[in-house]
């Protein structure tokens, strides 16, 4: 990206995007292993549940860590308005550039799931890089052919449509409404229907980012692309985290009240887990436009906002590059010397490393967009 490039692009964005993005990426690149690393050695009651709060739930329920993937998602919608609006009375114009960018992802996914090993009946095709893709493909294309009001009826239509599959379509030989892990009907349709290999660690039964589940995942990306909307409108600063704030309050509320019927379960993607993502999506968006782009306070963002300018190429990169050996081979010896501690400086190098090489980015104006 050349300098005029880089300055259009940053007058037309929103700062707490970026930096929000950095943060969301900040856990996935060794930020959460880290955390756990330090909190391991603290044995208190208050560790430990700080410690819960980064992994994941089994099945059913929420904590910090369900939200990493679906706000990303969530920011990928709210940069659409920002990238894509200029294009929304000529959208012909933009296809080969979305085209372009779903094809890299999927991509990147598949390199990063081995696909260079050819050893095609232990590969996973479904992956994260691959619903981002997907979800960016079919969330821009709607944005680009409706107005706000059209993309809340998208959004709606999809979480109930999506809701009335698993609740009143039984898998054959089941039942209807069956959200166990064995028995619902997204993980059934994976088994029969999801090419490539279905993993233990992605719950076994079907793939979380499987068929079926990608559907809600694109109602993700319109309430983004909602939210990016509202940041670029005219409206003051105030309202707009006003906005925020409340939008989040009241997705809240709906998502954890719809979860007493319909549960919500991130390997499902399940309606009502979009509302409590997106929740807590909005309010954290709240607090980094308030921090950055109200009150201007960008100086200890800046490690989030690099990180953010470049998340995909992080996400790829630490799949090829041994950061862990880098880190290994300078702090090896002080890492023994340390005893407990040794591990927590040994993961501290190594996201170290991870940051160094994004910052060399940053300052040379290279941003990697797919």
């Amino acid at each position: 990206m050349s300098d005029t490039e880089r300055s259009e692009y940053s007058t037309r964005r929103v700062a707490a995007i970026d930096a929000l993005r950095g943060f969301d990426m900040f856990w996935i690149i060794g930020g959460d292993a880290l955390a756990l690393a330090i909190l391991a050695n603290i044995p208190t009651g208050w560790s430990s549940s700080l410690s819960s709060q980064l992994e994941h739930v089994a099945w059913e329920g929420f904590r910090f860590y369900d939200l990493i993937f679906p706000m990303f998602l969530f920011l990928v919608g709210c940069a659409m308005p920002f990238s894509l609006g200029k294009y929304r009375d000529r959208p012909a114009r933009v296809y080969w550039r979305i085209a372009r960018r779903v094809a890299a992802l999927i991509a990147l996914g598949l390199l990063s799931a081995g696909l260079m090993k050819f050893d095609w009946e232990n590969l996973r095709l479904a992956g994260v890089l691959q619903r981002i893709g997907i979800c960016y493909a079919l969330g821009a294309i709607i944005y680009l052919h409706t107005r706000w009001q059209g993309q809340v009826v998208a959004t709606t239509m999809i979480l109930f449509a999506y809701w009335a599959l698993l609740e009143f379509v039984p898998t054959p030989g089941g039942v209807a409404g069956d959200l166990s892990m064995e028995g619902n009907l997204a993980g059934w349709l994976d088994r029969n229907y999801l090419p490539g290999k279905i993993l233990q660690q992605y719950y076994g039964f079907g793939d979380n980012e499987g068929i079926l589940s990608t559907i809600p995942a694109i109602a993700t990306v319109l309430l983004g692309a909602l939210t990016g909307s509202w940041l670029k409108s005219d409206r003051t600063a105030w309202k707009k985290l006003s906005g925020l704030v409340l939008a989040g309050a009241i997705f809240l509320f709906f998502g954890y009240a719809w979860g007493f019927v319909f549960p919500v379960i991130k390997n499902l993607w399940t309606s009502s887990f979009v509302l409590v993502s997106a929740g807590w999506s909005l309010l954290l968006l709240a607090f980094f436009y308030l921090i950055l782009d109200m009150a201007g306070f960008t100086r200890w963002t800046t490690v989030f906002t690099v990180i953010g300018m470049n998340a995909i190429t992080i996400y790829f990169a630490q799949r090829f590059i041994d950061f862990d050996h880098m880190s290994e081979f300078f702090l090896a010896g002080p890492a023994r010397l340390m005893g407990i501690w040794g591990i927590p400086l040994l993961l501290a190098g190594s996201l170290a490393a991870k940051l160094m090489l994004l910052w060399f980015l940053y300052a040379k104006r290279v941003f990697l967009r797919v």
